[in-house]
This record gives C-alpha cells, sequence and structure tokens, in this order.
C-alpha cells in the first residue's frame, strides 16, 4: 500500500515510517522542511513539501495514496490562544484529507487522545471529550470517523497521554522539559492521577494494524500502561535528574494544567483481543531509567 503521511519524522512519525516500511508499504511523506525532507528519504521514504496549512498540497498527497495516516500536529502549549490555533489548522487539515477520500474506500487513520472517565477506566467505546483546551480535536475526530458513512475506511488511534522512547515524548516528557527549566521535577495536586502510556514503537504497530485491516468508523486505544501516578513519573525524573519532587500549583503547567490534573487511566484490552496488537517495549517508568541529567 502507498501512504500518505503527516507527521512521519517526529517522535511517533519515525516510528510509525520505518514500522509501514518494514512491513511492505511504502511512504509519501509530507515535509515542511529541508532538514524534514532529508530525514523521511534517509528512512526510505518519498516527500512531498508542504505543511499542515496548505491544503492543496494535502489533497495532492490524499490523491496519490491508497490510504492516509496522519500524525501532525503544531504542538504549541506556550498558551490557550496558541493552543487553539493548533487544534484549527489541524481541524483544517483533517477536513480536507477526509474530502479528498470520501467515496474511495481508502483508509485514513487519524489521532486522538485517549478519553477520560471519572471514577473509571476508559475504554474504546467512551466518547472523546468535546470540551476544554483540546475539545475541538474531539470534535474533528468525531467528524472524521463519521465519514465512513460517505465511503471513508476513517478510523482513528486514541494515544495516551505520554507516547515514549528513550525517555523522552508526550507529558513526561513535558514533565522533565519543565523539570530542567524550573530546578524542581513537580507534579500537580497530590500526584495520584493516573496517567496511561505507550512506548513508540509500540504505537508504531497499532497505526499500522488499524491501516490494513481496522473497520471504518472504529476507534482503538494505543495503550500499554494503563495508569502511572504521576507522582511516580516526576519521582523518576527528579531522580534521574538529581532534582527535588514536590507538589506545585496547577498553573505551572500552563493550558494543559487541568489536564495534568485528571485521573484518566486508560484500557486497551479489546484493542488488544480484535487487532491483535500486543505491546513489547518498555513501560514508561523503566524508559524514564534512560534519561540523562
Amino acid at each position: 500500500m502507498r501512504v500518505f503521511v503527516t507527521g512521519g519524522t517526529g517522535l511517533i512519525g519515525t516510528a510509525v515510517v520505518a514500522e509501514l516500511l518494514g512491513n511492505g508499504h511504502t511512504v509519501l511523506a509530507l515535509a515542511r522542511s529541508e532538514v524534514s525532507a532529508q530525514a523521511a528519504e534517509a528512512a526510505g521514504a518519498e516527500t512531498l513539501r508542504g505543511g499542515l496549512a496548505d491544503l492543496e498540497t494535502l489533497r495532492a498527497g490524499a490523491s496519490q495514496a491508497d490510504g492516509v495516516v496522519h500524525l501532525a500536529f503544531a504542538n504549541d502549549f506556550s498558551s490557550p490562544e496558541a493552543l487553539a490555533r493548533s487544534v484549527a489548522e489541524e481541524t483544517a487539515a483533517l477536513t480536507t484529507l477526509g474530502e479528498a477520500l470520501i467515496g474511495s474506500d481508502r483508509p485514513l487513520v487519524t489521532v486522538s487522545g485517549t478519553p477520560w472517565v471519572p471514577g473509571s477506566v476508559s475504554t474504546e467505546t467512551d466518547p472523546l471529550p468535546t470540551d476544554g483546551p483540546v475539545g475541538g480535536r474531539g470534535r474533528t475526530v468525531t467528524a472524521i470517523l463519521a465519514l465512513a458513512a460517505q465511503g471513508v475506511r476513517s478510523t482513528s488511534i486514541r494515544l495516551p497521554r505520554t507516547v515514549h522512547n528513550n525517555g523522552t515524548g508526550g507529558f513526561a516528557g513535558l514533565l522533565t522539559q519543565l523539570a530542567r527549566q524550573n530546578g524542581v521535577s513537580g507534579y500537580p495536586g497530590d500526584g495520584t492521577q493516573r496517567w496511561p502510556a505507550v512506548h513508540a514503537l509500540d504505537a508504531a504497530v497499532l497505526f499500522r494494524l488499524a491501516l490494513e485491516q481496522a473497520p471504518a468508523g472504529t476507534a482503538w486505544h494505543a495503550v500499554a500502561d494503563e495508569g502511572d501516578a504521576v507522582r511516580d513519573i516526576a519521582a523518576v525524573i527528579g531522580r534521574r535528574l538529581g532534582l527535588p519532587v514536590e507538589s506545585v500549583p496547577e498553573a505551572t503547567f500552563g493550558p494543559l494544567g487541568p489536564i495534568f490534573a485528571t485521573d484518566q487511566p486508560s484500557s486497551s484490552a479489546y484493542t488488544r483481543a480484535t487487532l491483535g496488537w500486543e505491546p513489547t517495549h518498555p513501560s514508561l517508568l523503566a524508559d524514564l531509567e534512560n534519561l540523562q541529567p
């Protein structure tokens, strides 16, 4: 299958491109810079120059492919306004990709976060949140899944709070970044709230499985660790960086503060049983041991 991939040179995208190429697919990767293009081509992918805001380029990429994997996101969490711009850009891009595939029965695999359910472990049947800091992403992905009724084999991989590799990535990566900046490995509240996690190489396998076999309109959980206490995550970060570990104000985490403070464990039991996905790489707490001071 010839697959058009956005975000193919990021932490997750690099793993997904390698997984696709290693299993007989070819990849056309969106590359917004010469550096990104060189990285994608070195991995064995063809490239299409352009960014997520270049809607005509996205249409062209989708038209040349047997399927699409969308991973790109601006990841600007510096302010609520910046985050809103990132969400709006992704919404326009996903809408464009979806429209390009209507009536084709080709797969469109996109990404969202695992939902949180108060007092419970979330599952694949729980709806995505459509309000709050990232509610726009939930609304967009829900609309993309609805394209199943218009001849798009749309599916969504719900990623946990931390997708990691060699101790970096995701919410844990943001905790590490803030710890380096502030001189303290902090966590919101009492730190007992739980975050799910997955290794990037395991997540990449699930993206491939969904591309190859997932039915239209379905959502899947790329969850290896159901939920580690944030205090435990911060403790490993603090020990590896030689920094004190303590509770800090929720505002420390900017617009993501309310999400950081939420207990949000998640299950992937249905995904594993249905698609035959089984994570094999290190857990988050084990992977964080790779952090360098």
